[in-house]
């Protein structure tokens, strides 16, 4: 038996809103959608998306999470959402950039949650 992938699940007041992020910046596709929740996936990546509860606070440090995707090529998702990435509010996007630590990354913010898409620094990536 074997563990085959993490799939965080993110409670969110709005589900709708929060899919059509994961779909049009991220380039996630629905899997499966019920009422209070929503599974997405974008290759090996998988994201489920859950309904909040109505009295949690949503800006507490408590419920914001990073989620780490691994990629084979940031720059080209960087590239391919560059419209609906460049039209998020302020600070809520960074480009592409090299990390002290060996990694290519590109940071997305959408409500308490911030998405890293990262790979490997190769000899040629800028």
């Amino acid at each position: 038996m074997k563990a085959l992938r993490s799939t965080p699940c993110l409670p969110v007041a709005d589900i709708p809103a929060a899919e059509a992020f994961l779909r049009n910046c991220l380039g996630f596709d629905v899997l499966h959608q019920e009422e209070r929740s929503v599974l997405l996936q974008r290759d090996a990546a998988t994201v489920r998306l859950i309904h909040a509860p109505p009295d949690a606070d949503m800006d507490d440090p408590a419920r914001q999470l990073v989620i780490y995707i691994d990629v084979d090529a940031v720059d080209a998702f960087g590239n391919a959402y560059a419209p609906a990435l460049e039209a998020l509010p302020a600070g809520h996007f960074k480009a592409p950039f090299n990390q002290p630590y060996g990694q290519r990354e590109m940071h997305v913010i959408h409500g308490p949650f911030l998405f890293i898409l990262g790979q490997p620094i190769e000899k040629d990536t800028p």
